[in-house]
């Protein structure tokens, strides 16, 4: 299948009866689409049993001042092991930071979650371990057999939002009642 549109910084919206529990009701930022795949984190699943200062203390990096807010979040099933950091573009790493669009990047280095705990990361950020990846046509065949919805990312919706209001606050954004779903699709 041909891939016509690029969903860089554009979130997925998992519709109802996907089958894959990873992905229930679940809210992807992509990052990263292409004809080699697509690469995306999702960003309204906090890690109940992990946070910021937990994960810096791991590290053995100590905060220049209590860190008081940052969920980790689940950015997906593949390589749990690795962070990714969202963030506003008024912070760019050298050679690490991929500009998904004019005002989002995101960086995969120990060097980001440093200048977080030194105070000099960007201003707004999402923390995420492990990404959602598809390999080349997967993504399009998902969306074509209607396992996701596409929209815009609204204002202020990555880091303002909270993480149980995103699934239906992306759906009422494209005009989408999430009672009026159905895990059936068709083709015209």
């Amino acid at each position: 299948m041909k891939k016509e549109t690029n969903l860089d910084g554009k979130l997925l919206i998992a519709m109802p009866g996907m089958g894959d529990q990873n992905f229930d009701k679940s809210v992807i930022y992509m990052c990263s689409h292409s004809e080699d795949g697509a690469m995306g984190l999702i960003i309204n699943k906090p890690s109940t049993d992990l946070n910021l200062n937990d994960l810096l203390k791991q590290l053995l990096l100590t905060p220049k001042n209590p860190i008081s807010l940052k969920n980790i979040h689940i950015g997906g099933p593949v390589e749990y092991g690795r962070g990714f950091v969202l963030h506003s573009r008024d912070y760019q790493a050298k050679d690490a930071t991929l500009n998904v669009t004019e005002s989002i990047g995101m960086t995969a280095s120990l060097e980001i979650l440093e200048d977080i705990s030194q105070g000099e990361g960007p201003i707004k950020c999402l923390l995420a371990l492990g990404y959602s990846g598809w390999g080349p046509g997967q993504l399009e065949n998902e969306i074509q057999a209607n396992g996701w919805l596409i929209s815009e990312t609204p204002e202020n919706f990555l880091f303002s939002m909270d993480d149980n209001q995103k699934w239906n606050a992306a759906l009422n954004h494209i005009g989408v009642d999430p009672r009026m779903l159905s895990a059936e699709g068709g083709n015209a």
